[in-house]
């Protein structure tokens, strides 16, 4: 049985990452599928976080769970550890006798229970005496529900967690309101700002992006773009010298580390570099995001027969990102940008074979699997080889931050 998963993060009040939602499927439907038989669905469960690893997905922080009526009342839930999971219940279960006396045990046993896409009705009450968080679906509530909504339940010791927040003045208000926790795409897309320029120091950053992604590389040019910049000297140095790269000898300068690094290689190194400086300023579950998908969509290559053009995936995933990043529209972004034409095409919004591999890749992301499945189908791409691929993206990229 095959395997499929996709993190969302949940965010605090100051942007910092409190928990992953995670996204399971068991085949080709588009949701978390059981048979009638216990041990099948116990062991989805199991090999999920066997195969996958918690620790590698959430990076040691909390995973939210969806939890159907079976999950619950077979108590397949008490075979996760309580330190690392929130039990979120599905707004499609009853809160009937049964289910009432399967969360109390889960509680009793020291596990946080969320609600999901809540709405308040009298029938709850008995779930809400057990519920640590409830989740607030901000585009099916009204502004008045979502402000009800907080007053009604933060003296009862509940934390209100904000989700499909999907702009600036939904995540403002929701903090002015009082929820505690935040999730939704507002945080990869924040809102763009008109005539918004680049700062300072920044410019550094574009002009080593510019460099490396010239027809004609020139090495000369970005030892000395790199050269300009203190800060971006020490952290490419920093990262060649790493374990993960295991040179037999230190790198000393630029110069020596562009001669011992290929081409293609110096594009790659050199432009994450940059774009992770570039989002300092950022949530660094945005810059980590971005590098997964950069490597994820490279990863990807010889499963769509895309050989040759692993670099231009690459690219296709680190600047899909990178309006968030810069806070500037990604028309004037790839204006300055010397990179593939199609993959330019493709990040603007039209449709061609790098647009289908970003919708294909973003679908999974978010675990539209119903998306996914369409869209990976028209690329004729396997769908079972895909959570392998997307689970090394996340463990390359974890490397990459560990150093």
């Amino acid at each position: 049985m095959k395997k499929f998963v996709a993190r969302q993060p949940i965010f605090d009040a100051e942007q910092n990452v409190f928990a992953y939602e995670l996204l399971f499927r068991t085949g080709m439907e588009d949701f978390f599928n059981f048979d009638d038989s216990d041990q099948a669905a116990s062991s989805v469960i199991v090999d999920s976080f066997l195969l996958f690893g918690l620790e590698t997905l959430t990076g040691g922080q909390k995973a939210f769970i969806n939890c159907t009526r079976e999950m619950l009342v077979k108590g397949y839930m008490a075979l996760l550890p309580k330190e690392q999971v929130v039990v979120e219940i599905l707004e499609t279960v009853e809160p009937d006798e049964e289910i009432i006396g399967a969360c109390l045990r889960l509680k009793r046993a020291g596990y946080l229970l969320a609600l999901d896409d809540f709405v308040y009705e009298d029938k709850y009450e008995p779930l809400l005496e057990l519920a640590d968080i409830i989740k607030v679906d901000f585009q099916a509530t009204e502004a008045a529900g979502r402000k009800s909504l907080v007053e009604r339940m933060a003296p009862r010791g509940v934390k209100l967690l904000a989700e499909k927040v999907e702009s600036k003045q939904e995540f403002e208000q929701a903090v002015e309101m009082g929820y505690d926790y935040f999730q939704g795409y507002f945080f990869s897309r924040p809102q763009i700002l008109s005539g918004q320029d680049v700062p300072g120091y920044k410019l550094n950053y574009l002009r080593v992006l510019q460099a490396v992604n010239r027809p004609e590389v020139n090495l000369r040019e970005i030892e000395n773009v790199i050269k300009q910049d203190v800060s971006l000297t020490y952290k490419l140095l920093r990262y060649l010298n790493s374990a993960f790269f295991g040179f037999r000898t230190q790198i000393k300068s630029i110069k020596h580390a562009l001669a011992l690094l290929g081409q293609e290689e110096i594009k790659k190194w050199t432009s994450l570099v940059a774009m992770a400086s570039m989002g300092e300023d950022k949530p660094p579950e945005l810059v980590i995001n971005t590098i997964i998908r950069a490597v994820f969509c490279e990863a990807l290559a010889p499963k769509l027969r895309m050989q040759g053009r692993e670099t231009d995936l690459f690219f296709l995933g680190m600047f899909s990102l990178m309006d968030a990043i810069l806070e500037r529209s990604m028309s004037s972004i790839l204006a300055e940008m010397p990179i593939a034409e199609d993959v330019k095409v493709a990040l603007l919004g039209k449709d061609n074979s790098f647009r289908q591999v970003l919708e294909t890749v973003v679908a999974y992301e978010k675990g539209d699997w119903g998306k996914f499945s369409r869209l990976a189908g028209r690329l004729k791409l396997h769908e079972a080889v895909v959570p392998e691929i997307y689970l090394k993206s996340v463990e390359w990229t974890k490397q990459i931050f560990q150093n």
